[in-house]
């Protein structure tokens, strides 16, 4: 029961020890117990976070959400994953899912850009602006790198890699190399065993190896909140 139903009742009841100044000191003396709201964690990117061609368990927020239950941390985690958004995409929807109620997020965009051969440029104003946002509403931050591969040159990717690592210098925020650090491995015919026959998105056993990597890395944000 709580304290104030608990205080409700013994005066209901009349309990004599209760009367008049009694219960007063009472109040003063009890404690009052804290209400602390749950830490609110959003995992904002594209289909790698919304969990595309996965049954909803096995998406990559439910694996986390499991995670972090299994190691002790208590966090609401909500799915802001858009299948097919780009940076561009990510900073126009940014401050109207920043509310009030959110306190860190998993940023994890830019594959979808690099794909299309986005100018690292604008890729770089873009997350800059994400994290501006971020950094004015009070939400810490783990920066999730993206990597190039070679068929844009030499000079995109020395462009595009250098994205990550600098804005979260810049911003204080964490940073993790890739998305896919916990797959471990450069063998494809492993790797092909943990993704869906498209070969881009990880399938649930996928899934579970990325969540393991990026688990502890999540549980150093939510202390920053500490």
């Amino acid at each position: 029961m709580r304290f104030y139903q608990f205080l409700q009742t013994l005066v209901s009841y009349g309990a004599s020890a209760l009367r008049g100044k009694s219960l007063a000191v009472l109040m003063l003396l009890l404690p009052v117990p804290g209400f602390a709201a749950p830490v609110t964690l959003v995992a904002f990117g594209d289909s790698l976070t919304q969990g595309y061609g996965l049954i909803e368990q096995d998406g990559f927020v439910p694996q986390l959400r499991g995670w972090l239950a299994d190691h002790g941390a208590t966090a609401r985690v909500i799915n802001a994953g858009v299948s097919g958004d780009t940076t561009s995409g990510g900073l126009a929807r940014i401050d109207w899912t920043l509310t009030d109620d959110v306190d860190a997020m998993i940023l994890t965009l830019g594959g979808n850009d690099v794909l299309r051969g986005t100018d690292p440029g604008l890729v770089r104003a873009n997350i800059r602006g994400i994290l501006q946002v971020a950094q004015v509403k009070g939400v810490e931050v783990l920066l999730v790198g993206m990597q190039s591969p070679g068929n844009y040159g030499p000079d995109y990717a020395r462009d595009f890699n250098a994205i990550w690592p600098e804005l979260a210098t810049e911003f204080n925020a964490l940073y993790v190399t890739s998305f896919f650090e916990g797959l471990g491995t450069d063998d494809p015919a492993q790797l092909r065993d943990l993704f869906q026959p498209d070969g881009i998105h990880p399938n649930a056993d996928g899934v579970a190896l990325i969540v393991d990597a990026l688990g502890p890395h999540v549980l150093e944000l939510l202390a920053r909140l500490d």
